[in-house]
């Protein structure tokens, strides 16, 4: 009786506490769930109390980008359980509530994350770099001492960290092959040219290499031309043997171009179809007026990719980059609006001159400035004012660093009277990276009196060159120890030909170990004796070479140049009207001249030459106009062995501004009818430009002064 007195009185007295009924509540009113990279997940439990004794069941509900593992918990009389919450990271900060409900309650936990983005974390050889989420920063953990890495340069093997450096074995390149040219590139690894074998003497030889016997003569295919070729006679090829006879009908006796069907032998008289107007195959509209557009180089084309530098519209002055089809790659605006004006493109970026030094802009994605390297930076003038003249000579490596030649004038003496020279006073030749650690100066020569006009240029293994215009032809070398002035290695100019070269214009080309310094001489690579180039024309004229273009065929010869010719033997000078240009053929051996041809387009009327390059088979291509009475008018014309083989007049009579060969196509920037667009124009099946030796006045579309391999 006594217990049950007792248990009764207890459960009345529960009744009153309200303890023995059905409840819960969470223990945290927020739950955080911190820093999370963004696309992973974070999980936390949230914990939920009994506040009876009785048992229960509570659901829990929750929108994303928060969610539940199990929506539904149950939990001890006076127990306790967790809801599993998951979070998925977005960018940025997340707020969310969790609902839970049961016994007829609700209660809401808020819940809070911070999405971050990850940094895209540099990758070094010797390091494991991860992004941490915490800092919001990038750590890199060395590699413990003999860990497997790979170099940076393809040109390095089995690589191997020593103090957190990756230290490979040169890579081994030589296929074993007489007939190819290797080399190892540091961006692509081995790559492979074939030799170009030299021409034999005999026309109707073709110089082909052969793995056991390396380079010989052999045949030329029959009814190939070895002399001038016209309907009446020819002078062709017949097992091994030139010999002159009368072509047959139908012979063809001019090629196919763009703009005209090929012409062939009728009653003894060449016939072929009138040309046509070339209609451009890509015309796009330009926003603005390109820089330098009186002469200095307003087209770059390399890989798949045309660049030009604009002015004009609210955008100020900017770099344009296409697509060879025509799409915008983009319009980058230079940081301070100024004009540039565009030296050389590679795939490490495109370089150009800035009134404040020299500059390299990102090939690709929004076209961003990679590097700048100031003038005072690079030893020209510490102080050297605003507007001064600073003039460069470019060419890129094969490892696409920078030789640049730069030059400047002194800086006038304070109080003193400046007598407004532009003419530089000194000079140094300085080398830049052009990838790691991009614009850094690696190395330079000493300061030098200026010697004028001045080109760089670097042979198929690398070799770099300078020429200036007083003669001196000096091949680069790296000297141990340190530049003057410090910032890298020293760069010694060693004199291959010191003012051997009288009247030398500033042109280089290089190609089948051969210099065409000056256009007037021939220098072998190894620093033999010169070669010079006859001047005139057997007494009937005046041969006047021009500086460029200067072309080079793989094997080194023959040179191909331009020169101002003038038939007058009175000594009386030539007026406009009386000079002519012509392109001449060049034997690298004698220094004669195998043929010439006039040049420019009408017989009559003056005109400019404004690019050429050479075509395999050995024609050329030439973009030249004429000042019309009706006003100018720019053709592309083809030349071979001596003679005009074709020609094709470009639409609407438009002003030249610049211009580059590739392929089957060239490539130029005009005005039309005040407009300036940027025109592509295909050159005909027949007509391939060469992309060996030294095949326009540049070296390249790209203008990087390089013998192409």
């Amino acid at each position: 009786m006594a217990l049950v007195l007792a248990v009764g009185g207890c459960q009345s007295g529960d009744s009153g506490t309200g303890s023995s009924r059905q409840g819960f509540r969470p223990r945290d009113s927020v739950v955080d769930f911190g820093r999370v990279l963004e696309g992973t997940q974070a999980r936390r439990a949230v914990a939920v109390l009994a506040t009876g004794r009785m048992g229960l069941t509570v659901t829990a509900s929750v929108e994303a980008p928060f969610a539940v593992v199990t929506s539904e918990v149950s939990i001890a009389g006076g127990g306790a359980t967790e809801v599993e919450v998951v979070f998925t990271a977005g960018h940025g900060p997340s707020e969310g509530t969790l609902l839970l409900s049961g016994a007829g309650l609700t209660e809401s936990v808020r819940l809070t994350g911070l999405g971050i983005r990850p940094t895209p974390c540099p990758e070094r050889p010797c390091f494991d770099p991860r992004f941490d989420v915490a800092s919001g920063t990038c750590v890199e953990t060395p590699l413990e001492e003999g860990a497997a890495c790979a170099p940076e340069s393809r040109c390095q093997v089995d690589g191997r960290c020593q103090a957190s450096v990756c230290v490979g074995h040169p890579r081994t390149c030589d296929d074993n092959n007489p007939c190819t040219v290797d080399a190892c590139s540091p961006s692509r690894g081995c790559v492979t040219s074939r030799v170009a074998c030299p021409a034999p003497q005999n026309p109707c030889k073709v110089g082909l290499c052969d793995r056991d016997e390396g380079c010989t003569a052999v045949d030329a295919d029959d009814f190939s031309p070895c002399g001038p070729a016209d309907c009446q006679t020819a002078r062709l090829c017949f097992s091994g043997a030139c010999r002159e006879v009368t072509p047959p009908e139908g012979f063809v006796c001019a090629p196919a171009t763009a703009c005209q069907g090929e012409g062939t032998c009728q009653g003894g008289v060449c016939q072929r179809p009138d040309p046509v107007e070339l209609a451009p195959e890509l015309s796009l509209e330009l926003e603005g007026v390109p820089t330098e557009a009186d002469g200095g180089t307003v087209l770059l084309v390399s890989e798949d990719a045309l660049y030009t530098s604009v002015c004009g519209g609210d955008a100020g002055c900017q770099l344009v980059a296409y697509t060879r089809s025509g799409l915008l790659r983009y319009a980058s605006p230079y940081p301070d609006g100024g004009a540039r004006t565009l030296l050389a493109a590679s795939d490490a970026g495109v370089v150009v001159q800035a009134p404040e030094g020299l500059e390299a802009y990102a090939p690709r994605g929004s076209g961003a400035r990679l590097w700048q390297a100031p003038w005072a930076s690079l030893g020209a003038g510490e102080g050297l004012p605003l507007g001064a003249s600073v003039a460069s000579h470019i060419a890129l490596t094969h490892e696409e660093d920078v030789l640049a030649y730069v030059a400047w004038r002194a800086v006038p003496d304070a109080g003193g009277v400046d007598d407004g020279g532009t003419s530089p006073e000194s000079a140094r030749l300085v080398w830049l990276s052009g990838r790691e650690d991009a614009g850094a100066l690696l190395g330079a020569s000493q300061v030098e009196a200026w010697r004028g006009e001045a080109r760089l240029g670097l042979d198929v293994r690398g070799t770099a060159y300078l020429y200036t215009v007083d003669g001196r032809l000096a091949r680069v070398e790296v000297s141990p120890g340190v530049a003057e002035g410090g910032g890298g290695a020293a760069l010694k100019l060693s004199a291959l030909l010191d003012g051997g070269v009288p009247e030398g214009g500033a042109s280089l080309a290089i190609a089948g170990g051969r210099l065409l310094v000056g256009a007037r001489a021939f220098v072998p690579e190894d620093g033999g004796v010169p070669v010079l180039l006859s001047k005139g024309d057997g007494g009937a004229g005046v041969r006047v070479p021009i500086a460029e273009p200067a072309l080079l065929s793989p094997a080194g010869q023959p040179g191909q140049l331009f020169a101002r010719a003038c038939a007058r033997t009175d000594g009386v000078p030539c007026t406009a009207r009386e000079e002519r240009v012509v392109l001449r053929a060049v034997d690298p051996e004698s220094g004669h001249v195998v043929w010439e041809v006039d040049a420019l387009p009408d017989e009559v009327a003056p005109g400019t030459v404004y690019e050429a390059a050479l075509l395999q088979g050995g024609a050329v291509a030439v973009l030249a106009d004429a000042e019309l009475p009706e006003g100018p008018q720019a053709w592309i014309q083809f030349f071979a062995r001596g003679a005009r083989v074709g020609s094709c007049p470009l639409p609407s009579r438009p002003r030249v501004a610049g211009a580059a060969f590739l392929g089957q196509h060239l490539y130029v920037v005009l005005s039309r009818d005040g407009v300036w667009r940027l025109e592509s124009y295909g050159l005909g099946r027949d007509f391939t430009t060469e992309d060996r030796g030294w095949p326009q006045r540049h070296g390249g579309p790209s203008r990087m002064r390089v013998e192409s391999p």
